[in-house]
């Protein structure tokens, strides 16, 4: 089989396909055929040599790419959760099932340390996958993994939102798209924000209720302010201490900032403003595998299309990275097998 492999001096550059024996399933493992894989940023910063609970070394070989689609096309003894010809999805964390995460779940990421999906053929604990709704395509359920499933937790497990709450979804990267869908979906009023008109006006056609263009407008936290004058409800802050304090402004008095991203930059909170406006900071790691499962279930309940926006063979990943280090890309990015 072949396989995508990034090592030091690293950089999209770094990426090679390399052959690599073909893998067996052992004791409760699954062989995966991959069908397709998506980019998140993460992955960026991983063929970087910049992400992980420690930086990637110059001994390091890291297969990135924790989101897949593929089939099951072996079994090892033991395993129950799936059959051979299933399409499944690989879960983000291969050991976070249920419950509260600990630093064991956090720890079995796929890409790093964990080899990831991206790969021809892969072979998976039967715990870190899932079968998946028959009416997405195989670049819509590579979609799933991290993105998707981080912008449900946000807004379904760890916030506490009625239908009418205003949320602020920033840019138009696969998170905040997905936060969009399942924000309509719940009935939320929903502001975006982007740097780019022609953007805004297609998340407009996803159903955003209010559009601000934060390169125009860069106090935005003022604009969501003359929008909901109590602040906003919810805000998904992919941006760091870019935009951390734009966020806080925008907040409202007992509100929640869902902390998913870093795109620009690291940054410094002042305590007594949180103090002031008893808002809540939460970070935000994706989920579990109970949690995919029951958005996997509001997906089809809701017949909700993942947005892909641009596709490219899996071994021009190069320039798949590219695109997104140029800000190209409206939802998600995909690489087809």
């Amino acid at each position: 089989m072949r396989a995508l492999q990034a090592a030091a001096p690293w950089g999209a550059g770094s990426l090679k396909v390399v052959e690599a024996p073909d893998p067996s399933p052992s004791h409760g493992e699954v062989l995966v055929r991959m069908k397709a894989v998506s980019l998140n940023y993460r992955d960026l910063l991983m063929i970087n040599g910049m992400y992980g609970r420690a930086s990637a070394t110059t001994e390091d070989l890291i297969t990135p790419f924790s989101d897949g689609c593929g089939v099951v096309e072996a079994i090892g003894p033991g395993v129950t959760r799936v059959a051979v010809g299933d399409r499944v999805a690989t879960l983000f964390f291969q050991n976070w099932n249920a419950g509260r995460p600990t630093l064991a779940k956090l720890s079995s990421a796929l890409g790093f340390p964990i080899p990831g999906a991206g790969r021809e053929l892969a072979v998976f604990s039967q715990e870190g996958v899932s079968k998946v709704p028959d009416y997405l395509t195989d670049q819509q359920v590579a979609t799933l993994p991290c993105a998707a499933l981080t912008a449900w937790r946000g807004l379904f497990e760890d916030a506490r939102l009625e239908p009418g709450d205003t949320v602020v979804l920033q840019g138009t990267g696969g998170v905040s798209i997905f936060g969009l869908q399942f924000a309509k979906a719940a009935g939320y009023r929903t502001i975006i924000t982007s740097s780019s008109d022609e953007k805004l006006a297609r998340a407009k056609t996803l159903g955003a209720d209010h559009l601000i263009n934060y390169k125009t407008t860069p106090d935005w936290g003022r604009a969501v302010r003359e929008i909901a004058p109590d602040g906003a409800d919810f805000i998904m802050e992919v941006g760091g201490g870019g935009t951390i304090q734009q966020s806080l402004r925008a907040v409202r008095i007992g509100g929640h900032i869902a902390i998913i991203g870093v795109v620009a930059g690291a940054g410094d909170i002042n305590p007594a403003v949180l103090i002031g406006n008893s808002a809540r900071l939460q970070g935000l790691s994706v989920g579990s595998r109970e949690m995919f499962e029951a958005m996997c279930r509001a997906l089809e309940l809701h017949g909700i299309g993942p947005v892909v926006d641009k596709v490219f063979p899996w071994t021009e990943a190069g320039a798949a990275f590219a695109a997104m280090a140029g800000g190209e890309h409206f939802g998600k990015i995909v690489l087809e097998f």
